[in-house]
């Protein structure tokens, strides 16, 4: 959601920072600019829409200077146009800002009762109206800016640009994340280290509260005291290579790709190491922040794809450890304030690790005193770092906005802490453990044999793109696969799709099916099988299109009675759930590029929600 970079260097910078832009377009965004430092004043060029329009315009009318800031907006107040486009400029301050000022109301009416005239509809705008007004009564640079911030309520990452201080850039973080890249001759900040990674490996993250004033060779940080502090720079493995596109058409599809060497490497994090040095088809978990035996109930708290991520879980905690699993969307979870008393503990997933609504549900079952444990793809993300225990995936960078392989090694990783806390709570026995893992291990093997389907399930999409409605349904574990289907369909096809318990066909949704409506059906030849297929036979019955996903002996029961059928590989009912997500994918995938629609940046969604 949003994305800021601002760059100090020896050579101009309008170039870099447009490039940076670029590698933040996966945050989602609907105008763009850059302001700069040429000529002794700050110039800048903004855009409504995408980078290009950015581009053509600079293109026109280059920008000079080597200080600058950019950002790419995605509209929270104001509609997206240029006038509403960030940077913000009032006098001779410049201001880039991911978040909400939630107290921008009372701001705006107290500096305009004070005679100072706003330009847009943003809430943005009272930052450098404030330090403006700070500078005006005679305050330095830097008290001009310690003081206005401290006025501001809400979330924020900020950046600043001062024409009378054309060698600083002033960067303050709450609630929404911001790191310094370290160059050779240069100094960088970005709202995520992919920004910035084919500028510098060297990344210094901001903590809540930090207050950073930024020269070449020079950085000071502040704490929500005024006490210096230092933090920490690390070396980060990120690098421009690992976020282009490759020989694929978009992000989404290399990312649906990657999947069976992500999840290979997720699972190999977890394997147990014999003495010899091989694996035994054991699950090694690192020390857990609670004692899985004493638990008796497992709370998980998510925001969208994540979310179904634990409702999966739910049923291996369930089933196999026999712990009670609480699923919680972040967002209610965090209001709700729910009792969690002794014996509980709190599960966090997400891929960015910045997900606002997660990160206050956290923090409120810390508040209990309750342990916490996170499920993350960013280990340096504010997640990570407060959590009392971190589990990741391994799933590397993931720039589509519509969430793949995080997905799926968010499962994998869940898995793993399913049987671990199993095994924990003597649940399962070694020759059940053995199998277990075995079965996990041939997931990346099989996924590939599902990615080979590639070209039938275009076929397929060829017949939903024109549909008003999509269902799709499934029974246990392949209940949350069909929400997940469903909601990337909405999410990159724009198609109406929900998911449904199958069960739950009669007490409702079955009376929207007609022969214009396809019915996804998620359905391995499990225990569940033959509930499923009487509510498969009930869809047939209304003339429902249906789209049978199962294996050689579920087609062989069902698929007379399906449009299409695909044939998955057959497995072990515990890692359905990995290979089912993958056709759901491209199905949701192929249908947006059918129908012409921005795969890798859907409209009005942003990567990683970091406001409320």
């Amino acid at each position: 959601m949003c994305g800021i970079v601002g760059a100090i260097a020896r050579e101009p910078v309008a170039n870099l920072l447009l490039e940076a832009l670029q590698r933040l377009e996966y945050r989602g965004y609907d105008s763009a600019g850059i302001a700069a430092i040429a000529d002794g004043r700050i110039d800048r060029r903004r855009a409504e829409g995408k980078l290009p329009h950015l581009a053509t315009l600079m293109a026109a009318h280059p920008l000079g200077g080597t200080i600058g800031i950019g950002h790419t907006r995605w509209a929270t107040h104001g509609a997206p146009t240029e006038v509403n486009a960030h940077p913000h400029l009032v006098g001779g301050v410049a201001v880039v800002h991911n978040g909400i000022i939630e107290n921008f109301a009372s701001l705006r009416h107290e500096l305009e009762g004070a005679g100072r005239a706003f330009q847009t509809q943003t809430d943005t705008e009272v930052v450098p109206h404030l330090v403006a007004q700070n500078l005006a009564l005679g305050l330095g640079v830097e008290d001009a800016a310690r003081q206005a911030i401290a006025r501001l309520e809400g979330a924020f990452g900020l950046v600043l640009l001062f024409q009378e201080a054309p060698d600083l850039l002033i960067a303050a973080r709450r609630g929404s994340p911001l790191a310094i890249g370290y160059g050779d001759g240069a100094m960088y900040v970005g709202s995520d280290a992919l920004a910035l990674a084919p500028l510098t490996d060297r990344i210094q993250y901001l903590e809540e509260n930090d207050i950073a004033f930024i020269r070449i060779g020079n950085v000071r940080i502040e704490d929500a005291n005024g006490v210096v502090v230092s933090r920490p720079i690390k070396q980060t493995a990120l690098s421009g290579a690992l976020i282009g596109k490759g020989n694929h058409r978009h992000f989404m599809e290399k990312e649906i790709f990657e999947q069976p060497a992500v999840l290979g490497d997720t699972l190999r994090s977890f394997a147990a190491v014999d003495a010899n040095g091989g694996t035994d088809h054991r699950i090694a978990l690192a020390d857990l922040p609670f004692a899985a035996e004493q638990l008796t109930r497992l709370t998980t708290v998510a925001c969208g794809t994540a979310y179904y991520a634990c409702m999966v879980a739910k049923y291996w905690f369930e089933g196999l450890a026999g712990l009670a699993v609480e699923c919680d969307i972040a967002s209610e979870f965090r209001y709700r304030e729910p009792p969690m008393g002794d014996g509980t503990a709190g599960l966090f997933v997400s891929q960015s690790g910045e997900t606002a609504d997660t990160l206050a549900a956290m923090r409120y079952v810390k508040s209990l005193g309750r342990p916490t444990l996170a499920v993350v793809n960013v280990p340096e993300s504010s997640l990570a770092r407060e959590a009392d225990g971190v589990l990741r995936t391994l799933a590397g960078p993931e720039i589509g906005v519509a969430s793949t392989k995080a997905f799926t090694t968010q499962l994998a990783t869940l898995a793993c802490l399913a049987l671990g806390c199993a095994k924990a709570r003597g649940r399962l026995d070694p020759a059940a453990e053995g199998r277990l893992v075995r079965a996990l291990d041939e997931v990346p093997a099989l996924m590939l044999e599902v990615l080979e389907h590639d070209g039938a399930i275009r076929r397929i999409a060829a017949g939903i793109m024109e549909a008003r409605d999509v269902l799709y349904i499934g029974r246990g574990p392949m209940y949350p696969i069909a929400l997940e289907g469903a909601l990337k369909l909405k999410e990159i096809s724009y198609i109406h799709a929900e998911g449904y318990a199958a069960g739950e066909l009669k007490h409702g949704p079955i009376a929207l099916i007609d022969d214009t409506v396809p019915v996804v059906v998620v359905a391995p030849s499990d225990a569940l099988f033959e509930k499923t297929a009487s509510n498969l036979q009930e869809v047939a019955a209304r003339g429902g299109r249906i789209i049978l996903l199962s294996d050689a002996a579920g087609v062989e029961a069902l698929g007379r009675y399906a449009e299409h059928s695909l044939v998955m590989p057959e497995v072990d009912p515990f890692v359905a759930p990995l290979l089912y997500t993958v056709p759901v994918q491209l199905l949701a995938y192929h249908t947006a590029i059918l129908k012409g629609t921005d795969v890798d940046q859907p409209r009005n969604l942003a990567k990683s929600v970091t406001v409320e």
